[in-house]
């Protein structure tokens, strides 16, 4: 589904990103975690077809992104960390807007919009404008505009931002509905419990280098730590712990 192939991305003398190679299969919930300026969010960039790569490769769905960026970002849902909206329009329009890119027919537009408002408890602000929103109103329905074309792919840059506990437990059960139904969810995070809880397999940047990908027991196999938690994995393979 998802395949990284020596990307990087390079700023003057810093590489933000250096050369990473990864390959996520179809159905997996792949977290990725890493200190701050890791390489974690332009990583998602690039996937995402936001940033151009200084080399390297990214395929989605066996699509390069660089070369078919259109067909590529089709097969993408995007949910970043700080959702970007017209605030003058209101939750159902933003959504409607949303589905005229993506030439979903109205019919099934309304059955699509009634759920996911309804899911993510939307239904009774749909027709206020965006501009009055909470910030996890706002998150909750750049979801909603994220799934309504049924991605193959869901790639999400903290996910649980501004989300209070119960959107947090149904955000966690949708990504678990998601991979089960056969879609890839990939996920960065700082929130390790969550990484730990959900994902299939977990790969950890720093200073722009992918350094441990596996399961959370291969995880702990390269830190060799025994009976651990993902905390303590990332803290001896970061060298950000005390």
């Amino acid at each position: 589904m998802i395949r990284l192939e020596n990307l990087t991305k390079q700023y003057g003398k810093l590489k933000a990103v250096n050369a990473i190679n990864l390959h996520i299969k179809p159905g997996e919930i792949f977290g990725f975690i890493g200190p701050n300026g890791a390489g974690k969010t332009t990583t998602i960039k690039m996937m995402s077809g936001l940033l151009s790569p200084t080399a390297g490769h990214v395929t989605i769905n066996g699509i390069n992104m660089i070369k078919n960026p259109e067909s590529a970002k089709k097969n993408i849902g995007l949910i970043p960390d700080r959702p970007y909206l017209y605030e003058k329009l209101t939750g159902i329009e933003f959504l409607r807007f949303t589905a005229d890119l993506y030439h979903i027919p109205s019919d099934i537009f309304k059955k699509k919009a009634d759920h996911f408002l309804e899911m993510f408890a939307l239904k009774g602000r749909a027709n206020e404008l965006i501009e009055a929103y909470s910030h996890g109103m706002k998150q909750r329905l750049i979801m909603s505009a994220a799934l309504l074309h049924d991605p193959p792919l869901v790639i999400v840059d903290e996910p649980m931002v501004g989300l209070d506990p119960r959107a947090i437990k149904m955000v966690r059960d949708l990504f678990r509905t998601l991979s089960e139904n056969g879609t890839t969810v990939f996920m960065s995070t700082h929130t390790l419990k969550l990484a730990e809880e959900i994902c299939n397999r977990i790969g950890i940047i720093n200073h722009g280098n992918v350094i441990a990908t596996g399961s959370l027991e291969e995880l702990k196999e390269a830190a060799s730590i025994g009976d651990s938690n993902l905390e303590e994995i990332f803290f001896r393979l970061t060298d950000e712990g005390i």
